[in-house]
């Protein structure tokens, strides 16, 4: 093949990217943080870390510890707040020609409403992203993503409070992701994304305590590559809206596994902690694949698993 391959792909309505690598995130900042280490115009998007409604402090230390193959995080989303995102780090992401996606949470229906509606108006952002993996404090604690009701609620309510397109970030810590990738899709979602962390914990043997302040932490990492596998394999499946492949990709060989159980696009996020290059790479060794298979579309690629 003599001509560049084309990369590009389209994520619900109106997102289009110029190839399917995006930032995961909580792993990559605002995205100004990596500028210096890498020309951010080559993303399909960058996703920024998870914006509340007000600043956010996190949870106290220790909020990281390392595990095999992968990490433990209870960060706690820390994070400046939408309004501060929106003067001090905007105006600076505007000036990349790549899309720009806020990843947004809350603990309450109307949190995730109030922040939706605040960011519809910035011509900047490209897209929602709606963590759902956040508990409801109105319900007792449980969490958005792991009841197919809630979850329906709250991308229902961000749907209405944007035209933006709404991706619904999918926790994996639950019995059907199937289920809760369909209640969604019906409340408006024009994409999922998944998978976000495995619940775990580590403890110290000597001190006989959890190394985490907060107990419990978000696995992440290549040790749930086959989960994340897994289940975007089933729900690309199952559902009729793109599906957003994350979990454990470390290079373009994880990234492409993932393109071909159905993935529409695929997320780097603890691989950034190690290779701060690893979104461009990424990008140019499926461009390296696709040459070297005579692949002139990626589309082409996407969904293309055999399993009969």
């Amino acid at each position: 093949m003599s001509r560049q391959p084309d990369l590009g792909v389209t994520i619900g309505r109106g997102l289009t990217l110029k190839n399917p690598v995006m930032s995961a995130s909580g792993t990559f900042g605002y995205g100004l943080e990596f500028a210096p280490l890498m020309d951010l115009g080559l993303l399909g998007a960058i996703v920024v870390k998870g914006l509340s409604l007000l600043p956010s402090s996190g949870n106290p230390p220790v909020r990281i510890v390392e595990t095999p193959c992968g990490m433990l995080n209870a960060i706690g989303l820390e994070n400046i707040g939408v309004e501060a995102f929106i003067a001090d780090k905007l105006p600076l992401l505007k000036t990349f020609n790549t899309p720009v996606i806020a990843n947004i949470y809350g603990k309450t229906r109307q949190e995730y409403e109030e922040i939706a509606s605040r960011l519809d108006s910035e011509e900047a952002v490209a897209a929602l992203e709606v963590n759902i993996s956040c508990p409801n404090v109105k319900a007792g604690g449980v969490v958005f993503g792991t009841d197919p009701r809630q979850a329906h609620e709250v991308v229902k309510g961000v749907r209405k409070n944007t035209g933006k397109p709404v991706i619904a970030k999918l926790s994996p810590n639950v019995t059907s992701i199937v289920e809760i990738a369909k209640a969604v899709e019906d409340a408006g979602a024009d994409a999922v994304s998944l998978i976000n962390t495995l619940t775990g914990m580590a403890v110290d043997i000597d001190r006989r305590r959890p190394v985490l302040h907060n107990i419990t932490g978000g696995l992440s990492g290549p040790a749930i590559k086959p989960v994340g596998l897994r289940m975007v394999w089933q729900t690309a499946g199952a559902v009729g809206i793109p599906v957003i492949g994350l979990g454990g990709i470390s290079n373009a060989r994880d990234a492409l596994e993932y393109l071909l159980v159905g993935a529409s696009a695929i997320q780097v996020g603890t691989a950034n902690f190690v290779n701060p290059t690893a979104c461009i790479d990424i990008v140019e060794g499926i461009r390296a694949f696709c040459i070297k298979n005579k692949i002139e579309k990626i589309s082409d690629f996407i969904g293309s698993l055999e399993t009969a």
